[in-house]
């Protein structure tokens, strides 16, 4: 008979664990999460990302904009908010891709990689500088989608390859100085934004312009769980004006292979009396094209030592210190510069 009665209460109990689970899943904060996930179960997305199911093609609509009547002088200016923007774009690398089908799709960007909006005077005039060598594979995705991603945000702007050239070890930081020297010689920019060649924005929101403080735009890779993997990072993407990048002394010259430079930067930005900016996790997503350390960007076992001397060494190791040899070659989807 006890043991009847013990079966007894514990059923009482499991029926009044599910009338108060059913009660709270009445509340409308519950159903909302119970209704998510019945539609990725309907979908079948087991990996559960709805936003991905919304996302659209980055050259959508494009095909629409034309060159103007060639009166470029009287054109009013862009809207505050671009009405090309669409949000979220999904993100391949098909097989088989080729620099001349990027030209092919982007018929308004001019030899050198330089776009304007045909129908409206740009607000804003930024310049994008993407550090490489030996990245070809990786480069023609990122302006596959860099292009039109840039187009729908109504911008002025031009796209500088600054390639290593030589078989010295690589140099991210010191291509990214002479990126800017070279870029602001030939215009007047607004804002520079220092582009890794492996990574893709995946949300057109994510505007390519600059804050009233240096901005770190790739906040949320997938790499690192679509999160920011400390609170200091300033690596993969990061915009500055002018005016920010030299009272931080643009970035150091002296670090050779891979690590320690992103860091570097970062404390730039604190020990210059500025703060750093970031667009929210939802927009600033990133895609990372998946690759090994190349040869001759092996570990560099000196960062830890360098970025305890920062510091003191800030003001003496940027732009004021930086020296190279330029070569100029212009390809037709972007202006490529050879140090």
């Amino acid at each position: 008979m006890p043991n009847l009665q013990s079966k007894w209460r514990y059923l009482v109990m499991i029926l009044g664990v599910q009338l108060v689970v059913m009660a709270l899943l009445s509340r409308d904060g519950y159903q909302k999460r119970v209704n998510y996930f019945f539609r990725i179960f309907r979908r079948g997305d087991a990996g559960g990302s709805v936003r991905n199911q919304t996302a659209r093609d980055v050259y959508a609509n494009l095909s629409l904009l034309s060159r103007g009547p060639g009166n470029e002088e009287n054109l009013p200016y862009c809207p505050k908010k671009s009405p090309l923007i669409n949000g979220p774009f999904h993100v391949t690398f098909p097989s088989g891709l080729t620099l001349a089908e990027v030209e092919r799709r982007n018929p308004l960007v001019v030899r050198g990689g330089r776009y304007r909006p045909p129908n409206c005077e740009s607000r804003h005039r930024t310049a994008i500088i993407i550090p490489h060598r030996n990245r070809e594979h990786h480069l023609k995705f990122l302006l596959y989608y860099l292009h039109p991603f840039l187009q729908r945000q109504q911008l002025n702007y031009g796209i500088y390859i600054i390639h290593q050239g030589g078989n010295y070890t690589f140099n991210r930081a010191k291509l990214m100085n002479v990126g800017f020297r070279e870029a602001m010689r030939e215009e007047d920019w607004d804002c520079l934004f220092f582009h890794d060649v492996d990574l893709i924005p995946e949300d057109d929101r994510n505007i390519y312009t600059c804050d009233a403080h240096p901005k770190h735009a790739a906040i949320a890779m997938d790499k690192f769980g679509y999160k920011l993997p400390y609170k200091m990072y300033f690596g993969g993407v990061s915009a500055l004006s002018p005016q920010q990048y030299l009272r931080m002394n643009g970035f150091p010259n002296n670090y050779w292979g891979w690590g320690g430079e992103d860091d570097d930067i970062g404390m730039r930005v604190s020990l210059s009396g500025m703060l750093i900016s970031r667009p929210s996790l939802s927009i600033g997503r990133y895609k990372m094209i998946k690759h090994k350390l190349d040869d001759g960007n092996e570990v560099n076992p000196k960062r830890f030592n360098m970025l305890a001397k920062t510091r003191h060494s800030w003001k003496n190791d940027g732009m004021n210190t930086v020296e190279y040899e330029p070569k100029i070659m212009r390809p037709p989807v972007a202006e490529c510069r050879g140090v």
